[in-house]
């Protein structure tokens, strides 16, 4: 596993982000679907789907048209959709990608400085998900666009029954798919001191969320959270690729020194 490096970024007076990410192919995968960008203010995961080579070009170029985003200057809900539509495009256009399978997830938050009060904006697309540790206590922001998870809301189904459902695996919604779908999106607060996992199913296939929120106490430094947080995937059978970021939000006052990304 490459090294893991945590990055900051001192937004204003009042906030700095620091931040680490990295992807592992498993232990039974033959190559890795998974791709991440975090780079300030877009934070993504996207798990790609559809047999060996599409799966792989659909997160690739989902996230490489997200980091032209990034690039622009210019990252906004519009921006995002715009970059999507596009990556659609780049996928039903590869040689690789005939099979209508063919597709990715895609899940994280950017921070919104548009207003006059800074905001973050969580994005999801299908399975992948981002939680928030806040005043000690993790919660799942996003909900998972699954065929169990419909079964779960419908009270078909209890969350317990689910983690062995043989339709664990079949997501509702993606990029690439048919008809691309704007993400689901959620308004959340900026609150010094929040910490937020964005990751593939890989690693809640192998954590539970008692897990994850373990290993954040454990460790006050993104980059050794995502390390340990990994480690412990792999260790408990790394069926899948799997993918991990952490961003935390830091009090600059209360921080010894800054960069930028």
């Amino acid at each position: 596993m490459p090294e893991t490096t945590t990055q900051t970024y001192r937004v204003d007076d009042a906030v700095q982000l620091s931040w680490a990410g990295a992807t592992d192919q498993g232990h039974r995968r033959d190559t890795n679907q998974d791709a991440f960008l975090a780079r300030y203010p877009l934070f993504v995961v996207a798990d790609g789907m559809g047999g060996h080579a599409g799966g792989e070009i659909a997160s690739s170029r989902t996230i490489a048209r997200l980091d032209a985003v990034v690039d622009s200057g210019d990252v906004g809900t519009e921006a995002i959709e715009k970059a999507l539509g596009l990556a659609v495009a780049d996928i039903a256009a590869h040689p690789d990608t005939t099979d209508e399978g063919t597709g990715t997830t895609l899940t994280g938050l950017f921070l919104d400085l548009s207003n006059e009060e800074p905001r973050w904006v969580v994005l999801n697309i299908g399975d992948s998900r981002v939680y928030l540790a806040r005043e000690g206590k993790l919660a799942q922001v996003t909900t998972d666009h699954s065929v169990v998870q419909e079964l779960i809301s419908s009270g078909k189904l209890s969350p317990e029954e689910a983690e062995g459902h043989p339709y664990s695996n079949v997501i509702t919604r993606a990029v690439g798919a048919s008809e691309l779908l704007p993400p689901d999106y959620i308004s959340v607060e900026v609150q010094a001191g929040d910490r937020f996992v964005v990751c593939s199913d890989g690693l809640t296939k192998e954590l539970t969320d008692y897990g994850i929120l373990h290993f954040l106490r454990e460790h006050d430094d993104p980059a050794a959270a995502v390390e340990a947080m990994l480690e412990a995937a792999l260790e408990n059978g790394g069926r899948d690729n799997v993918t991990v970021i952490v961003l935390q939000v830091d009090d600059p006052s209360s921080t010894a020194g800054d960069s930028e990304d």
